[in-house]
């Protein structure tokens, strides 16, 4: 497989040796077993195992089982993979490609590029509490100078 290309966009030139951590792939699966997903899980690691960055697979559909542990909050199955995006606790990071039958990309972006190209981190409640967002904001600034991070300032969403 060929080297991942830099990542051109507002700032830096971005490669999987500076600061890039990982490549998320999502699937969303009939089976929500944790052995489905690790069968799935290990097939990745065969495909991508020459990749410089690590890839993180994970079953969608299953995502709901271990928000209440991990959020303290219960959740609804997603849907689809776009409802799985619409859930990420950032909005720059709401975004994901695929391929479609014919093999063009499709690209989802619920709440556009805005915030994505201006490199500002604001938190998006839907799921993940404050909590959340303030752990994961508070390494980035160091990481990426560039970022501007917003402060939470929702309510805290019903979710009961």
């Amino acid at each position: 497989m060929p080297p991942i290309p830099r990542t051109l966009g507002p700032g830096p030139a971005r490669g999987p040796d500076r600061d890039v951590r990982d490549a998320d792939f999502s699937y969303v699966g009939p089976d929500t077993s944790r052995a489905a997903e690790d069968a799935v899980i290990r097939r990745g690691a065969e495909l991508f195992g020459d990749l410089a960055i690590p890839v993180e697979i994970r079953n969608e559909a299953r995502v709901h089982v271990g928000c209440a542990v991990r959020f303290g909050v219960p959740a609804p199955p997603f849907r689809d993979c776009r409802d799985a995006i619409d859930h990420v606790a950032a909005v720059c990071c709401c975004y994901g490609v695929r391929t479609t039958g014919g093999g063009a990309l499709e690209v989802c972006a619920s709440h556009g590029y805005t915030d994505l190209f201006g490199l500002v981190v604001r938190p998006h409640p839907r799921l993940a509490p404050r909590e959340v967002h303030e752990t994961r904001t508070t390494r980035r600034p160091a990481e990426w100078p560039q970022l501007t991070v917003l402060r939470w300032e929702h309510p805290s969403p019903d979710r009961g």
